[in-house]
């Protein structure tokens, strides 16, 4: 579980990444999933945008792609989710304690 302080620290490390990932109407296949894992392990932090044409909110995205990747939700503002887990071969961010 991420303290504050920590979501504060991804959050501002998320405002200069990109979204890398779409939801769209087909919303979070198995696929998505498995590609969303494993650019979490690459990368650390990612960016997922929903499009308008997805039948599931942002937050119902977030909350399944949480418990199917073991991330962290970091945040979700408007269409935007942020994603976090740490990798485990070489963890590349530190958070503040």
């Amino acid at each position: 579980m991420l303290t504050s302080k920590q979501r504060a620290y991804l959050r501002s490390l998320a405002n200069s990444i990109d979204p890398i990932f779409q939801v769209g109407k087909g919303g979070v296949t198995p696929d998505l999933t498995q590609a969303i894992d494993d650019a979490l392990e690459k990368r650390e932090l990612i960016k997922i945008n929903v499009l308008n044409n997805c039948m599931m909110s942002p937050r119902e995205v977030c909350d399944i792609l949480h418990e199917r990747t073991h991330s962290e939700p970091v945040q979700v503002i408007g269409k935007k989710i942020v994603l976090y887990r740490p990798s485990k071969e070489k963890p590349s961010i530190e958070l503040p304690k």
